[in-house]
């Protein structure tokens, strides 16, 4: 990884983030040993990589018809670029997020490894492709966003999904196939990590039975994986 002027570090090396997922995805992490990357047309979200209104607007006012000429094939390759982005999303908070359990591990089954984003960092900085960066939250019919890098349309979501606060590794090829985009790359990438340095510690669900938390605790033990378990802080139950 090396310094960009898209991704500027975090005040706090050391803030806590969080990836929730599925018993399956979690094995499959283990297993593989390496974090997977997203093709970002396939997250789920219309809007992912394209520019507020505001910026085409702004654009048909400021530039003459040979300058928009050219800002038109740039919006082409902006597109297409949906096709050649990869994504790896982590949700950025000091705590666990109930919001993000119910999102994104929906059943008793479901895992959130805590990690910071120094140790993600540190794991992904040998691949100088790499570039790990917090999402800006707009509102895409009032404001805009710069337009001086192919990478800020990915760094930057809806307002609405803000609660999110989301916390991006991206990889972007921009060797496209312009007529047939989507046909040229896989549906995403799986990059080679150190577990033991990127895991600080792994949650089970709040609804997951003790069965589940026992399963857990043996398969991390089978990949020789020394992580604290534990259940999630919204299964504790009040005292009065």
């Amino acid at each position: 990884m090396t310094e960009h002027p898209v991704f500027p570090k975090l005040q706090d090396e050391n803030v806590k983030i969080w990836r929730f997922m599925d018993f399956t995805k979690f094995t499959s992490l283990l297993d593989k040993k390496s974090l997977f990357f997203s093709r970002s047309d396939k997250l789920g979200d219309p809007f992912e990589g394209s520019m507020s209104r505001v910026n085409v607007k702004q654009r048909a006012s400021s530039y003459n018809d040979n300058m928009y000429k050219t800002l038109d094939e740039l919006s082409k390759i902006r597109k297409n670029l949906r096709y050649q982005t990869f994504l790896n999303c982590w949700h950025i908070n000091e705590v666990e997020s109930d919001a993000m359990w119910k999102i994104y591990a929906k059943d008793n089954t479901g895992i959130a490894i805590q990690s910071t984003y120094k140790r993600l960092v540190d794991v992904l900085k040998e691949n100088r492709s790499i570039y790990v960066g917090a999402v800006n939250y707009i509102d895409y019919d009032l404001d805009s966003m710069p337009e001086t890098n192919l990478f800020w349309p990915f760094v930057h979501k809806q307002k609405i999904f803000k609660h999110e606060s989301e916390l991006r590794a991206i990889i972007q090829n921009t060797v496209i196939n312009e007529k047939e985009p989507f046909k040229t790359q896989p549906l995403g990438v799986d990059i080679q990590i150190n577990l033991d340095k990127l895991i600080e510690k792994i949650y089970v669900a709040p609804t997951s039975p003790k069965w589940f938390y026992d399963l857990v605790t043996s398969v991390i033990k089978k990949y020789n994986l020394t992580r604290e378990i534990t259940f999630s802080k919204l299964s504790d139950r009040p005292v009065y």
